[in-house]
């Protein structure tokens, strides 16, 4: 039997923008509180949004924000989101593992301070936020991690294309379902979720194709969706799992993907391989 979201407490990081602020709405609908750990405290010229303005979309869609300004690298930073959520909300029922640096480019034109950067923010932050949390999930009643990373896709031509990314975002997922392993018996979900196609943030805009690669993306609603999705269902039977979004929607009944857009021609996401 799954639960519903309501009143449980989401943990995430980043989530001022894009696909994790999707998951910060669609939980907000269903009643969720929704706790950002993100740095994003004044406007960016080149990027939508800040951590303050996520919050006040999260309360209008119905649920309850709090915005912790912080970085996911730094252990006091993630202490005191943990904290905060703990003293606001009375708990932590989920953690969302989102944030994420991108350099999509070979190992030759990868500096070392990016390759930190990758390395630290989707291992450590995701090592970090999670491992603060676990005190807390193991007091849920349904506890779920969530990590937004990639099925581990061995295939060479992924592995070849820009390690160091695919470093840092498979190492999210090892850890991911390493705990789906390790806390098996205290009842503690650990899942990973990632997108069949291309979604429209400005990561995509900014680095994976521009304009063309838009208007084959779907929209960011698909992995929102998606999330809560996996998040209400019975933490000790849904865990281990490499989902992806489109097979979430289908076991749920939804196999109409028009309302998230991207064409007849969608634009397959990175380690996705086509359907043959």
């Amino acid at each position: 039997m799954s639960e519903p979201l309501s009143g449980k407490t989401i943990l995430m990081s980043g989530g001022s923008r894009g696909i994790g602020l999707a998951i910060g709405i669609s939980a907000a609908k269903l009643g969720a509180n929704v706790v950002l750990l993100a740095k994003t405290d004044v406007p960016d010229p080149r990027l939508p949004g800040t951590i303050h303005t996520a919050a006040a979309e999260i309360e209008e869609a119905g649920g309850a924000a709090l915005a912790v300004v912080g970085d996911v690298r730094d252990d006091a930073s993630v202490q005191n989101a943990v904290d905060r959520a703990v003293e606001h909300f009375g708990g932590i029922d989920i953690v969302v593992n989102n944030a994420s640096a991108i350099a999509n480019v070979g190992t030759e034109e990868l500096s070392m301070k990016r390759f930190d950067l990758m390395a630290s923010i989707q291992l450590r932050g995701t090592f970090g936020l999670t491992k603060a949390a676990i005190p807390h999930l193991r007091e849920a009643s349904n506890p779920h991690i969530l990590s937004l990373s990639p099925p581990l896709n061995l295939d060479p031509k992924w592995l070849g294309l820009h390690p160091g990314y695919t470093l840092a975002k498979y190492g999210m997922s090892l850890l991911t379902l390493g705990w789906a392993a390790e806390f098996a018996d205290a009842g503690i979900a650990a899942n990973t979720l990632w997108p069949q196609t291309l979604i429209a943030t400005a990561a995509v805009q900014n680095l994976l194709g521009g304009d063309d690669s838009m208007s084959r993306a779907r929209t960011p609603e698909i992995m929102g969706d998606s999330a809560v999705a996996i998040l209400q269902r019975d933490s000790r039977a849904c865990t281990g799992h490499s989902y992806i979004d489109v097979d979430v929607l289908a076991e749920e009944g939804v196999t109409d993907l028009s309302q998230y857009g991207g064409g007849p021609d969608v634009m397959y996401d990175l380690y996705v391989d086509p359907p043959a």
